[in-house]
């Protein structure tokens, strides 16, 4: 998995499903929130799945800390699985 961010674009290349992979989305994403921003545009360009971690997480982001994802998912069973778990419209997630 390969991550990249700009300013709050964050992108993700490969599959997500290593604990290392979690640690590394969740240091990138804190240091976005660290400089102040309250949205989140994360483009996931190729992963079948993301970790349950990973949704905990960002479960926390929009429900705890008020912060508003955007994901654009480029795989459909990634989408089918978030709409599966209701959080399509929690994480704002759509297919890019």
């Amino acid at each position: 998995m390969e991550i990249e961010a700009s300013s709050n674009n964050i992108v993700i290349n490969g599959n997500i499903k290593s604990v290392s992979d979690f640690q590394h989305i969740k240091q990138i994403i804190d240091s976005v929130i660290a400089n102040n921003y309250k949205e989140i545009n994360i483009n996931i360009i190729d992963s079948l799945s993301i970790t349950s971690s990973i949704i905990g997480y960002l479960n926390k982001l929009v429900l705890k800390d008020n912060i508003n994802i955007y994901m654009n998912v480029g795989n459909d069973q990634l989408l089918h699985l978030l709409d599966d778990l209701n959080l399509v419209s929690t994480f704002k997630a759509k297919r890019r």
